[in-house]
């Protein structure tokens, strides 16, 4: 027998919480006990489909190579024990194949008593605003000077993706003015999204806008890109310099807007998570349309995104009879946007980032007066899911240096 734990189908580490102590089998089901008390069923079926073997992963990838449709027959169980390594080594036929499964691994995927494999990697927790009320704030002074995905990075890394994810937002401070500065920070992360704005783009007043963004007027509580199919899931704002007078930043969660307006006006509610706005930017070179509720659900019911950007809506083509319904909704909706409770106010300061769900954040500014000053802000749009894979590899690495450090 092995004295060495196998691998795992992917890449990531996976502590051992708490030893296998024993294991019974039928053809189909594998029963484990834990040191710690715990049961759990293993399908024979999903065991087969997850070895970690170069029969049902490429070791170079760890990606599938398995098609279990060409087995002989439905993969069973003919012999479990458990090594003297910890792992759990099961025979399988028809193929009479041993396979060892690594115990960390089989904890961490325990189907059989998971309360939500399906669950946020961190809270969600909607927030109010008020006078009082601002973004949470980092200090990531000297954070591009470290190296990507070490431990200094993470210091501020970590905690900054973890307010995205739980609250949407997030302030960092102390950052380098050097224009392009935000490309560096967005690879810390992941790929940027191009759009027809560019990989980069710089918010300031200028001649010819495409764009209210590229004006001084004021911008009423918005997300950007609505027009799009997938509108991006993430925003960064960059601050390079800022003397004007006024200019100053609005935040609001839409989420914690979304559910007053279920709790306060449930009709409104179930019109605008069900009628269908148009969203149009008919610009010069470029013309984007797209429908969608302005509160949309995911299969849970949970919320997953929020479209609203009043300056961004084409003409309303809906049935007949929604139509009063539909903007009577909608006032009642921008009744709430106009609630001070709901905003957090702040000047930006060169140096400055926010980093934003683009999908649940609304973002607002006041006018400013260009000749006063100048106000340059750059900004980029990437996706939600890179946040999620950048906090899962800071996770990772989190419990690698806990296995390197409990090592014998």
């Amino acid at each position: 027998m092995s004295t060495a734990l196998p691998i795992t189908p992917d890449y990531d580490a996976w502590p051992i919480e708490a030893h296998l102590e024993a294991v019974s089998f039928s053809p189909r089901l594998v029963t484990v006990r834990w040191s710690d008390g715990r049961e759990s069923r293993y399908h024979s079926v999903w065991l087969r489909e997850n070895a970690a073997d170069d029969s049902t992963v490429n070791p170079a990838t760890r990606e599938r190579i398995l098609d279990l449709s060409v087995l002989s027959a439905w993969p069973e169980v003919s012999a479990a024990e458990i090594d003297e390594a910890g792992a759990l080594c099961i025979t399988f036929s028809p193929e009479d194949r041993h396979l060892r499964f690594h115990p960390g691994w089989l904890r961490a995927h325990d189907y059989d008593n998971a309360n939500d494999p399906e669950a946020p990697l961190v809270p969600v927790t909607t927030w109010l605003g008020g006078s009082d009320a601002g973004p949470d704030t980092l200090d990531a002074g000297g954070l591009l000077d470290t190296q990507p995905a070490s431990e200094a990075e993470e210091a501020v890394l970590a905690p900054a993706l973890e307010s995205v994810l739980g609250k949407g937002l997030v302030r960092l401070r102390n950052l380098p003015t050097e224009p392009d500065s935000i490309a560096s920070l967005a690879r810390r992360i992941g790929p940027v999204r191009p759009t027809n704005f560019g990989q980069l783009f710089d918010v300031k007043a200028k001649p010819d806008p495409d764009s209210n963004a590229y004006t001084s007027i004021a911008l009423p509580p918005h997300v950007d890109l609505p027009t799009r199919e997938y509108h991006p899931g993430l925003q960064m704002l960059y601050c390079l310099e800022n003397s004007v007078e006024g200019g100053e930043a609005v935040m609001m969660d839409g989420f914690a807007i979304a559910e007053a307006l279920r709790d306060r006006h449930p009709e409104a509610w179930e019109t605008l998570t069900r009628v269908r706005w148009c969203y149009a930017n008919t610009a010069r070179t470029t013309d984007y349309v797209w429908f969608e509720p302005m509160i949309r659900l995911d299969a849970r019911g949970e919320l997953l995104e929020v479209r609203i950007a009043d300056f961004l809506r084409g003409p309303l083509q809906t049935a007949f009879e929604d139509v009063e319904p539909a903007y009577e909704a909608l006032m009642t909706l921008q009744r709430l946007l106009r609630d001070p409770a709901f905003a957090i106010r702040f000047t930006y300061h060169p140096g400055d980032v926010v980093i934003f769900d683009n999908r649940r954040l609304l973002h607002a500014r006041d006018a400013f007066e260009g000749s006063t000053g100048h106000r340059w802000l750059q900004g980029c749009y990437m996706e939600r899911d890179e946040v999620r894979s950048r906090y899962r590899m800071v996770q990772r690495a989190r419990r690698r240096r806990r296995l390197t450090a409990e090592a014998p």
